[in-house]
């Protein structure tokens, strides 16, 4: 395939990188804002694309975070590639403080007392993975003699899913229309340089062009005579 890497990497090389990518966060920031930078699409668009990723990664839906911040951008009208790249903002370094935030917003929207320390990292790690595993097991359930239980999922989805995916609104618009404001004028200067560049790229070429023309016209009547 295109895009599949030749050097296929062990299982524990692609979680260290998840959690610390090769060069570092501060090279992977980076090329993600040149990426945005070079796209080629009105700066607006890219901008609400931008809206979308970072929106969503204010969200519970892990691992679907691409699929939900292309299907919000084609909503918006915004560049779904830029989408895709906005949901960077969530990452090993974020998503601690983007859950923290969203559970708690979402337990008082709902008039829910508000999470202990011990509650939100229980939640934010233990309860996915517990709802993961009951997933699963229901699923083999319908192939094999196992009993599906749906009493954990349930639990998860009132404790912890409800109130992430409510909770995430407020802080997700927010953040999103700020990294909107944010980088609308700057893609839009970024944009008028690069046709700058490029136009003055093109009058160079042109008038050395005319110039060799100029020359080899020149010469041919220099042999003439």
């Amino acid at each position: 395939m295109i895009f599949r890497r030749r050097d296929k990497r062990p299982w524990w090389r692609v979680v260290a990188e998840f959690v610390w990518p090769r060069g570092g966060w501060g090279r992977a920031f980076t090329y993600v804002k040149h990426r945005l930078h070079r796209l080629p699409d009105p700066p607006d668009r890219i901008a609400r694309g931008i809206f979308a990723g970072v929106f969503t990664t204010f969200t519970p839906f892990y691992s679907m975070h691409f699929v939900v911040a292309g299907t919000i951008a084609w909503i918006l009208r915004g560049n779904i590639p830029a989408a895709l790249l906005g949901t960077f903002f969530g990452n090993p370094l974020t998503y601690l403080p983007i859950g923290v935030v969203s559970l708690q917003t979402g337990h008082a929207i709902l008039g829910r007392p508000t999470l202990h320390e011990d509650e939100i990292s229980r939640s934010l790690g233990g309860k996915f993975l517990d709802a993961g595993q009951d997933l699963k097991n229901n699923f083999l359930a319908i192939f094999t003699d196992r009993v599906a239980d749906w009493h954990g999922l349930g639990i998860f989805y009132h404790e912890v899913f409800l109130p992430y995916l409510i909770g995430g609104i407020v802080p997700g618009v927010i953040v999103g229309l700020a990294a909107y404001y944010i980088s609308l004028p700057v893609i839009t200067a970024y944009q008028k340089r690069r046709k700058g560049v490029v136009a003055a790229k093109w009058q160079a070429l042109k008038e050395k062009r005319a110039k060799e023309k100029l020359e080899g016209e020149a010469d041919e009547r220099g042999k003439a005579d």
